[in-house]
């Protein structure tokens, strides 16, 4: 129970669902980024901190059944929200386990390619998690990562003091819960320090308005996450509510513009 209270929102279904709209969001540049990387019919693929599996299923369509992909969550409840999507959709190459990517011995070796994506911000260590996932790798195995490289990034204009507030506040209780939300920053110099060649490296952020389906990801996680922070006792009710007051405000204007959280995607090779 412990480990479930851990996840910032929960592992309630509003948060499988709210992990499960996030994804949608980013699915095209994750598939391309597997495309670049190399993952195909066929590939053994770790993803990494796999939550509730959304990104496992599109990678066992990819691979097919002679393929295989292997779902890593420390949350059972996630564990078991995949294995009964798995089992409607007669998906047999998803073999999903509950472990720690901390403290747990990570049980794949061999593997073509792991993903990550948002995990290594969360943890206290992320070069010894980067030593575990490259050993579950064949030599010359791949490493794709999408990680925060500029939280500070996150923006709607026109300015408003209450979203500029909330995201600060994110920041600060991030880091004093162990993670950091910049930690793209240091991934070119860990990855080699950990045994990776770098293969490629590009920066991701957008411009969009609220008609584009880009906007509902910051903007889902922006009312969620003041509630956590008023459950908590870390804010109070009047601050809750300017927060998402403001967030309504750039919801019903027109010429409201929001610029995302800036991610980092790596595609990386085990040397």
């Amino acid at each position: 129970m412990s480990e479930e209270q851990d996840y910032l929102l929960g592992t309630h279904d509003a948060e499988v669902e709210r992990l499960g709209l996030q994804h949608r969001v980013w699915r095209p540049r994750v598939l391309d980024a597997w495309r670049r990387a190399g993952i195909t019919v066929g590939s053994t693929v770790v993803d990494a901190g796999a939550g509730p599996g959304w990104a496992s299923l599109d990678l066992a369509g990819i691979v097919g059944p002679t393929g295989r992909v292997h779902a890593l969550e420390r949350s059972a409840r996630f564990v078991d929200v995949l294995d009964r999507a798995a089992g409607a959709r007669g998906l047999l190459n998803i073999a999903a386990e509950t472990v720690d990517l901390v403290t747990d011995p990570l049980p794949v070796a061999g593997a073509d390619a792991f993903w990550v994506r948002w995990v290594l911000a969360f943890v206290s260590d992320p070069a010894a998690v980067l030593k575990k996932l490259r050993a579950t790798l064949r030599p010359g195995g791949v490493a794709v990562i999408h990680e925060y490289l500029d939280y500070g990034t996150f923006s709607i204009l026109p300015d408003n003091p209450a979203v500029e507030d909330f995201k600060q506040l994110v920041v600060e209780d991030w880091r004093a819960s162990g993670g950091e939300p910049d930690i793209g920053r240091a991934l070119p110099a860990l990855l080699p320090a950990t045994g990776f060649r770098i293969r490629s490296i590009q920066p991701i952020v957008e411009t969009v308005r609220k008609n584009d389906l880009v906007w509902q990801w910051p903007a889902t996680w922006a009312r969620n996450y003041p509630l956590f922070l008023l459950e908590s006792g870390k804010v109070d009710q009047a601050w809750c509510d300017r927060v998402i007051a403001a967030f309504d405000a750039a919801d019903a204007d027109p010429d409201a513009v929001m610029i995302t959280p800036m991610v980092v995607e790596i595609i990386a090779e085990k040397v």
